[in-house]
């Protein structure tokens, strides 16, 4: 079917009417009992601010490192409730966000960074069984996909160099790739072995009844709104009065930061995705996808997809929208025409699928940086320490995120702490009013250079040239 034809586009709404606008993760009878807020006065050895992936992974880290510490996390809104609990469940081993990435920008530590990533990545494995957190772990690495000609040069560069490194991972031509997974848009792909898929939802919760079980106290709807000194300790302003702890680890993903030095170096922008029906064995039958790898397109936008536990297809990505004035509100959660053409690509994709209804659609916000991965530093005489900008790619990341922030806050002088990617920082983009259009320009670019053929106008071509960007 032509996907810019009428019929084409009814079926993309058909396939919309009944969705419901909430994340599919957290929209089951898994979520737990709400949590209290921190409605008093109390004093904390470590306090963590953010019940996401980050903070919860330093929650409990601290507790393994000092069983006796008394560590708190304070939470805005509810755990897991926010980019934690709305992405696409894909836990990649890679920190740098992807092979090529981490060459470009840590050279002498990339062998290094590939090393700490998988043993990362076996962590949390190992967390998931011996704990164990019921999250659907599934070990089945990710399919990067050629859909246009011009994505094979890449992306077979990119499976050589890997190759070269000694990567795990196995080349499919289009023959054999749309034998494994049957779509008549695939060319080619690189089937990465170091992904796994998952539920993140049940994860973060899962982690948070780890903390709770090891003494960890989570108060939920407790937004700190300030920092400051308080004697060798740092206070945590609430709107119940103000927290104090010997140290603070902050873990506010795309949030506006407690930290004004911070609030021109993470960007939130908004990723949008959609959840459909379970499919029937002979829809199932008809896509193949045995061995349930998560897949992702290897162009500059980009669909990432993935099975779930109940046969369901998760399509998300595409479009990352910024709005003006780095807003973050509920409204930009809900665009039926960013929905309509992610449900176009999805049958262009399967057009075996016609028919089949998406259930959720749902947004989150993602915390951008210029370097599309996480970046750290201190505070307050070394009192406090942050971890944010993972740019999309922080479900494992996460766990080595929280390891790295947890020796910068106790001063732990480390192998961690001394590599170029945990000391360098981000380059800051620039303030409102300029920051929208610079975005805006550079979005519509991408989307010119995925749609036709892979050409760099001169805008992108001088990000380039500064390492810069922006990426779906």
């Amino acid at each position: 079917m032509d996907p810019q034809s009428p019929l084409h586009r009814g079926a993309a709404l058909q396939s919309l009417r009944e969705t419901r606008l909430v994340p599919y993760w957290l929209d089951g009878p898994d979520a737990p009992a709400a949590r209290p807020a921190l409605t008093s006065a109390e004093t904390f050895d470590l306090a963590v601010v953010g019940a996401g992936f980050s903070g919860l992974w330093s929650a409990l880290l601290a507790k393994e490192q000092d069983p006796a510490a008394d560590v708190v996390v304070l939470e805005a809104g509810v755990v897991g409730g926010q980019a934690s609990g709305r992405n696409g469940g894909i836990c990649m081993a890679s920190l740098t966000h992807g092979f090529g990435q981490g060459k470009e920008l840590f050279p002498a530590e990339n062998a290094r960074l590939i090393e700490l990533g998988d043993e990362n990545l076996a962590a949390i494995e190992r967390t998931v069984r011996e704990l164990p957190i019921d999250c659907g772990w599934e070990r089945t690495g990710e399919l990067e996909i050629a859909t246009a000609p011009w994505h094979m040069e890449g992306l077979r560069e990119a499976y050589e160099q890997g190759q070269a490194a000694g990567l795990p991972g196995t080349w499919l031509d289009g023959e054999e790739l749309r034998a494994e997974i049957g779509s008549p848009t695939y060319l080619a792909g690189h089937w990465h072995h170091d992904a796994a898929i998952l539920d993140p939802a049940r994860l973060a919760w899962g982690l948070a009844r780890a903390c709770e079980e090891r003494g960890v106290r989570i108060y939920e709807g407790t937004p700190v709104t300030a920092l400051d000194r308080s004697g060798g300790g740092v206070e945590l302003r609430t709107p119940w009065g103000a927290a104090r702890a010997g140290r603070a680890v902050l873990a506010t993903n795309a949030f506006r930061p407690l930290l004004r030095r911070l609030r021109l170096h993470v960007v939130p922008v908004y990723d949008y995705a959609l959840m459909t029906e379970p499919l029937t064995p002979a829809q199932l039958a008809s896509v193949g996808w045995s061995r349930r790898q998560a897949l992702a397109d290897a162009g500059y936008l980009f669909h990432y997809y993935r099975l779930t536990e109940d046969q369901r297809i998760l399509w998300g990505g595409w479009d990352a929208l910024y709005y003006r004035g780095r807003n973050i509100r509920k409204e930009y959660e809900d665009r039926p025409g960013v929905f309509a053409k992610l449900a176009g690509h999805f049958l262009r994709t399967f057009p075996q699928l016609e028919g089949l209804r998406f259930t959720h659609r749902w947004s989150g916000v993602i915390d951008t940086c210029s370097r599309f991965c996480q970046f750290w530093g201190t505070a307050l005489d070394g009192r406090v320490s942050y971890v944010l900008g993972y740019t999309g790619l922080g479900v494992a990341a996460s766990r080595f995120g929280a390891l790295v922030a947890l020796d910068l806050v106790y001063g732990r002088r480390t192998e961690l702490t001394e590599l170029d990617f945990v000391r360098r920082k981000p380059l800051p983009f620039p303030p409102e009013p300029l920051l929208f259009p610079v975005i805006e320009a550079t979005r519509r670019s991408t989307e010119h250079a995925e749609l036709h053929g892979g050409r760099r106008n001169l805008w992108l071509r001088g990000l380039d040239h500064f390492g810069l960007g922006f990426d779906s």
